[in-house]
């Protein structure tokens, strides 16, 4: 019985230990390829601005180029969730968090609201990493609508 208890518990801990291993594992390969941000994400948003912080989703985001691969920190997916053409993106406001989304976003986060291909949607930065998102939005070869507030 004890020694049951004992290679159980040890499948566990290895279990857990496996899992944390590709969790760490999935991360570095996503930045691998650098151009990366942290970035929250809240993905269709009514119109008035909801500062309950609810909807929030933490990520990482990655420039590939004309498009955003936007994947959720907390899963094991080796795929992106969202996929934001630059094309499609349409920035329409810009505000700090308010009210209990300061304590769902990081300390320093700026809340962009967007529009993609119709849906309402905010992403929440540093102030580094929204320089670098508009510049890259501004950056669309000619030809390309980029609309940045």
């Amino acid at each position: 019985m004890l020694l049951a208890l004992l290679v159980s518990s040890l499948v566990v801990v290895a279990l857990v230990v496996i899992g944390l291993f590709v969790f760490g594992l999935r991360r570095r390969l996503i930045q691998r390829s650098g151009g990366t941000f942290d970035c929250s994400l809240r993905w269709g948003v009514a119109d008035e601005p909801d500062v309950s912080g609810k909807g929030w989703v933490y990520g990482v985001a990655r420039y590939s180029g004309d498009r955003i691969d936007w994947f959720r920190v907390f899963s094991y997916s080796p795929r992106p969730r969202r996929l934001l053409e630059r094309s499609s993106i349409e920035v329409i406001a810009r505000r700090a968090p308010e009210g209990e989304e300061e304590l769902a976003l990081l300390s320093d986060a700026v809340v962009l609201g967007c529009v993609h291909r119709g849906t309402r949607l905010e992403l929440a930065m540093s102030d580094d990493a929204l320089t670098g998102f508009l510049a890259w939005l501004e950056a669309a070869p000619p030809g390309q609508r980029v609309n940045v507030a």
